[in-house]
């Protein structure tokens, strides 16, 4: 791919932003159901629409007032314009099929939510920013080049004139084609930046996998290049056995002097990638990882304390950041709450023990949900509150998306401020499924 500037037409390519996708597969709903036009009726934008008289080439507040009308539209029938768009973006583009995995039932809406999504922050040009940023650079590991966009803009301003018979004229095409001009140029440089300093993937091999529970294993694998990444982070991984299909994984223990990266993965019902990193996954195996992404990170310039929680296999990037806090030398008092269905599931329970005997200064306390438990009996965020206070500590949550959702509903109520309340994005969450 090149890292030189390209004009980026009204066609962009939003590439999988993938997580885990249960059962196999149906692609696009079929052509013929979807009424699609015939081959070459879709016409092949290389420049943007032009303009109206006198209006700007970047989008303003009056596009964004368009293009809420067009999303406003087609929200209830949402499934509709899906799969109508991505019918149409194989048929007319069928080399783009092979960017995508076999199963396309989680895809599907994770591609054209991105682009709404994107469509949506139009007018907060740094959130919007930030958040192609991290998707421009993410889809180098699908292998998506400049010339991708346009053929996926194409189809989407298709899908939107298909479906928004309301609220589509002219006016309301040329607001979408500003957006998406500027969507596809901000994912395109991003992505040229990145290529200068990083590869598209690592590939890293199987060192040691270790079976903790019948569903849960812990694995460590060897980068074949260095990997800079912090405590906190998760990364995105690819098995041999699935291609093209990425799961999102954090990391299980701070940046090591080997170089060695661990991962904690619960077998989930249907998952294709956890269920084969758990029971197929064996050393001298390759995977591939995509780069580090997350803001759930330690701030050592800070002497808060932590308040750490962490549900089934969220206790991994929990670990990682103990560890980090460990290794900067600074005292401060790090609370960990470990959240399970049962005792036989704290699959991680021993190493975080032999963590607190050998630093005063962390406490750990097991919460078990179901069943007689010797450790604290209840719901993760029940438990939390008969603790505290919490107002001096910063609080770092993962696990499930209902569990995060109800601990931060229990921190605020205990005085701590959302700023100061740290996990990954409850859509991530949703996506990964793991």
């Amino acid at each position: 791919m090149s890292g030189g500037r390209r004009p980026a037409p009204p066609g962009r390519q939003l590439a999988p932003a993938q997580r885990e996708s249960p059962g196999p597969a149906a692609a696009a709903a079929p052509p013929s159901t979807l009424d699609l036009p015939p081959p070459g009726a879709v016409p092949q934008l290389t420049a943007p629409v032009p303009a109206a008289p006198g209006a700007g080439t970047e989008p303003g507040a009056a596009d964004v007032d368009l293009i809420c009308r067009t999303m406003a539209e087609i929200r209830p029938i949402a499934d509709k314009v899906t799969s109508y768009f991505y019918a149409l973006l194989f048929l007319q583009n069928p080399e783009l099929r092979d960017l995508f995995p076999a199963s396309m039932d989680a895809q599907r809406d994770r591609l054209f939510k991105a682009l709404l999504t994107a469509a949506r922050l139009i007018d907060d040009i740094g959130t919007l920013t930030a958040y192609l940023t991290h998707l421009g650079r993410g889809h180098r590991k699908y292998g998506t080049l400049p010339e991708h966009y346009p053929m996926v803009g194409e189809c989407l301003i298709a899908a939107l004139t298909r479906y928004a018979e309301r609220t589509w004229d002219a006016e309301t095409e040329e607001a979408w084609v500003r957006a998406y001009t500027t969507i596809s140029q901000i994912m395109i440089d991003a992505a040229a930046e990145d290529e200068l300093h990083r590869p598209a993937w690592w590939q890293a091999e199987v060192v040691t996998h270790e079976l903790r529970t019948p569903d849960i294993a812990v694995l460590t694998v060897r980068p074949d290049q260095p990997y800079p990444f912090l405590a906190g982070q998760y990364t995105s991984l690819e098995t041999p056995w699935w291609p093209r299909v990425w799961r999102h994984y954090s990391f299980a223990a701070a940046p090591r002097s080997d170089g060695l990266l661990c991962f904690h993965v619960k077998a989930i019902p249907a998952g294709w990638v956890s269920s084969a990193l758990v029971h197929r996954a064996r050393p001298g195996d390759v995977l591939r990882l995509g780069p580090p992404a997350g803001s759930m990170t330690v701030d050592h310039s800070r002497d808060n304390g932590l308040l750490c929680l962490g549900g089934g296999t969220g206790i991994a990037p929990i670990k990682a950041l103990v560890e980090d806090v460990a290794e900067h030398g600074r005292t401060r008092p790090v609370e960990v709450f470990y959240g399970a269905r049962s005792d036989h599931d704290l699959y991680d329970m021993d190493t975080l023990r032999e963590l607190e005997r050998i630093h005063s200064w962390l406490s750990v306390r097991p919460v078990v949900s179901d069943g007689p438990t010797r450790g604290l009996a209840g719901q993760l965020p029940d438990a939390v509150r008969r603790y505290g206070p919490w107002n001096a500590y910063d609080a770092y949550l993962s696990g499930p998306p209902g569990m995060i959702r109800r601990s931060v509903d229990a921190l605020v109520g205990a005085g701590i401020p959302t700023h100061r309340i740290r996990h990954d994005s409850i859509e991530e969450l949703v996506a990964t499924g793991e």
